[in-house]
């Protein structure tokens, strides 16, 4: 493999990085806020705590917008000057008006990344690598969740009442290594001969990761597949419907699969079944770890058993979990057991949808279209993110859950839906392993 094309790929996942390390940052600010500013609930609820996933949802659809018009780099450090503003805002907000002002500026940078990084990494890579590579924008954001949680941990007690604000800012400092690094890396050939028809730059970067003669090759490759595409630049025009479907489907699995109810209400979940304490804190850490052992198997394997295979193996793995997760709700089985079905669940999100949902986004649409598709598909996976996360608590709450007492339905409802995510891949995803861009593009455009 490329050793160049590893460190551009790499420095361009690091976004994802930021992406986990923002998203699950705000648990420790979550409490020492609640009570500094003493809102109420609807208030701590919508602003506070889900103002970076509107962000989020409106970074991710309009995100095609920049990656197109000033390119998929300069939309990377863009991405990573939102990151930063973010966080330095947050921690040092008087107030909760702008605290969540800055964490919708810092969840437009997440949308937007979801978008403009796996783009730019397909594009960037070969097709021997490109899911290998790709999918390390997934292990980017398992493992910035993870160091959020670790850097929380460590920072507790730092500065008393102000540990909030320690834990929020200090995000700003791979923020800022992240922004700089991305000055250094090119442009997508396929943005500069599609976008900017300017083939001599493509060229130029097509030859810092490949040989000469392979960058001419590849260069009329992208060429031909601009002129089949030439009149048919608008995404909803009747000609990309197959993977405009897949995108949509394979985002409304990833969300309707549970995982990040799962993820959100762990500590919940598991108190319902008897786990506190320390006990408690010891199964959040341990889903952390399965979580990031099992991203790097499937990066390890996305490009050998392909996307197809991964999530065949994921969606099994869901229906025997999630079924068993409520079975042991329903009996009324130990938390130890529902705990281990637990931790299958987030194995197989983490080698299957986990794994190929960005990749395999980014693969499937035009290189006209390419951006405005994976706007498409990652605005479809935030907006029914925010909507789960959104009624939960209609379902959940202690109060007036509809399963208060017991939660079983509602993982018997998950595993339904993947019993139809494993049709979905038996019968209608393509497998997109070792294949050009310019050449699935001819498969599924047709």
């Amino acid at each position: 493999m490329n050793a160049k094309i590893i460190r551009i790929a790499l420095t361009a996942a690091l976004a994802g990085f930021l992406f986990g390390f923002d998203t699950v940052v705000i648990s420790g600010a979550n409490l020492p806020i609640k009570q500094l500013w003493n809102t109420s609930p609807w208030f701590h609820g919508t602003f506070i705590m889900s103002m970076a996933l509107w962000g989020t949802v409106i970074g991710s659809l309009l995100g095609s917008i920049p990656c197109d018009r000033i390119g998929r780099k300069k939309t990377l450090f863009w991405i990573g000057v939102l990151y930063t503003i973010s966080a330095l805002g947050s921690a040092l907000a008087p107030d909760p008006y702008l605290f969540s002002f800055f964490r919708f500026i810092g969840g437009l940078g997440v949308g937007a990344s979801s978008v403009a990084a796996p783009i730019y990494i397909s594009e960037i890579s070969s097709a021997e690598n490109r899911g290998k590579l790709g999918a390390s924008y997934q292990f980017n954001i398992v493992f910035g969740i993870f160091i959020a949680f670790i850097s929380n941990y460590f920072l507790k007690g730092f500065d008393g009442i102000n540990d909030w604000r320690w834990m929020l800012g200090v995000e700003a400092i791979p923020a800022i290594i992240y922004t700089v690094m991305v000055l250094k890396i090119p442009n997508s050939p396929r943005w500069l001969a599609i976008r900017k028809n300017d083939d001599e730059g493509a060229l130029k970067v097509l030859e810092t990761i490949s040989t000469k003669e392979l960058a001419v090759t590849k260069l009329k490759e992208i060429k031909e597949s601009l002129q089949r595409n030439l009149s048919k630049e608008k995404l909803f025009n009747g000609t990309y419907n197959k993977p405009i479907i897949l995108a949509f489907l394979i985002s409304f699995f990833n969300q309707l699969s549970g995982i990040n109810f799962v993820l959100y209400y762990a500590p919940e979940i598991l108190e319902r079944a008897g786990l506190g304490g320390e006990d408690s804190l010891f199964a959040s850490i341990s889903i952390g770890i399965v979580n990031l052992i099992f991203t790097l198997v499937g990066v390890r394997l996305i490009d050998q058993l392909g996307r197809r295979q991964l999530m065949f193996i994921g969606s099994v793995g869901y229906i025997i979990s999630l079924g068993m997760v409520g079975w042991c709700f329903y009996t009324g089985a130990s938390a130890t057991l529902l705990l281990i079905f637990v931790l299958v669940f987030i194995a197989s999100h983490a080698i299957g949808q986990g794994a190929v949902i960005w990749v395999f986004i980014s693969e499937i649409f035009p290189n006209k279209v390419r951006a405005a598709g994976q706007s498409w598909g990652t605005g479809v996976h935030w907006v029914f993110a925010a909507i789960i996360t959104l009624i939960t608590p209609i379902f959940l709450d202690s109060d007036n859950g509809i399963f208060k007492d017991n939660p079983w339905p509602i993982f018997i409802f998950f595993a339904g839906m993947m019993v139809l995510q494993l049709a979905f891949v038996k019968f209608m995803m393509p497998e997109t392993k070792g294949v050009e861009l310019e050449e699935l593009s001819k498969r599924l455009s047709k």
